[in-house]
């Protein structure tokens, strides 16, 4: 088996627009599509996928409204007619694709790999014609013969960019991804791969990072996950994760910007995260448990794997019932009060009656605690 290595950089290409779309009864607007596209660029994304031209979804208009830095890309099977409709969109980048696997390649196209792979390369030599980058994506490509996948990338090194493997049904775990990647032959660079995951094991996320230690060049990401059934690699996710988890992995965006980034574009595709998604949900970086809260006003690494403002997050301690006394001593201290057990006493009941209180408000309460243990405004009479 191939040992594996630490890959330098990779390249994201987000598929919010064109995945989210797939999900039934859901489609965007052209300004959608603009307003997602400029935010995505703007973050540093090498790449946008607008969405698949040749069923007329609004990628040329939003092309002709868009200057960007980023990359637009749109997608096209191995048909001449969907990629005169791809280069006539006006997008940098035409990806093309086909099922690779056995399974979906004798059930949808009822060819063999031969002429499978004749197909590919007439599509790919009129593509070329186009002036336009070119990748290629292999659907269902982790399910596909390793060997034959080796081969349709020696067709295809010296046209397209980027070779993409798919795991189009979400059967993948990092396991398997590391044994297929480590399977291919010698002759496939690597850093010209790309990757495609789907989360319907929830390990979207965990794939890519595993693709990312064979030395993949690029990854295909999506705002908060967005996409067909259970969704692909969250953007947001796979950046923090690549720098904060011991990966050595390089990726160029704007990191205070990725959270603000990716709230932005849920809220204008009008989507909704759930309040304990990571990193985006509103309990996200949220504690309030006596003991964490206690630990953190002093030192918040205790019970973080990362600044949260590192990437445009913010932190939230929240003091109520759950405070414990050593929260309420240090808050008492922040204050500039000298602690006394009547006072941790008054205000761990002041915070107990009040519900939920953020750290300011906390401390608002603290510094209005009386010398007799009573916050402000109550006599104790």
């Amino acid at each position: 088996m191939a040992s594996t290595v630490l890959v330098r950089s990779m390249e994201l290409l987000d598929v919010t627009l064109r995945e989210g779309e797939q999900r039934a009864g859901r489609s965007y607007t052209v300004d959608e599509k603009v307003t997602v596209a400029e935010t995505l660029s703007a973050l540093g994304v090498s790449y946008v996928q607008l969405g698949f031209p040749v069923a007329d979804d609004g990628t040329g208009a939003a092309c002709d409204r868009l200057s960007i830095d980023a990359k637009t890309t749109g997608i096209a099977r191995v048909l001449e007619r969907d990629v005169d409709a791809a280069a006539a969109s006006g997008v940098d980048v035409i990806e093309l694709f086909a099922p690779t696997s056995d399974r979906q390649r004798e059930q949808l196209l009822d060819v063999g790999r031969g002429e499978l792979r004749d197909r590919i390369g007439d599509a790919v030599s009129h593509a070329a014609e186009t002036g336009c980058e070119l990748h290629f994506t292999a659907m269902d490509g982790f399910r596909s013969d390793p060997d034959f996948l080796s081969t349709l990338y020696a067709d295809l090194a010296d046209a397209v960019s980027y070779v993409s493997i798919a795991d189009t049904v979400g059967a993948r775990t990092p396991a398997g991804v590391s044994d297929f990647l480590a399977d291919l032959s010698a002759g496939v660079d690597r850093s010209r791969l790309g990757v495609h995951f789907h989360d319907d094991l929830g390990v979207a996320t965990a794939n890519a990072l595993a693709a990312a230690r064979h030395g993949v060049g690029k990854v295909d990401v999506s705002v908060a996950g967005v996409g067909e059934r259970a969704g692909n690699t969250p953007l947001e996710e796979f950046v923090v994760a690549a720098v904060t988890g011991q990966t050595n992995l390089a990726v160029d965006v704007s990191f205070e910007r990725l959270l603000p980034s990716a709230r932005s574009i849920v809220e204008a595709l009008g989507e909704t995260v759930p309040a304990g998604k990571p990193l985006l949900g509103e309990s996200a970086f949220e504690h309030e448990s006596g003991l964490h809260t206690a630990a953190m006003l002093d030192d918040p690494s205790t019970f973080e794997p990362f600044d949260p403002a590192r990437f445009g997050g913010e932190r939230r301690l929240l003091f109520g019932a759950a405070t414990g006394r050593g929260a309420a001593e240090r808050l008492l201290e922040r204050a500039g009060a000298e602690p006394t057990s009547d006072q941790v006493d008054a205000l761990l009941d002041a915070l107990a009656s009040r519900g939920e209180l953020p750290l300011a408000e906390a401390l608002s309460v603290a510094r209005d605690l009386d010398r007799s243990g009573n916050p402000s405004g109550e006599t104790g009479k």
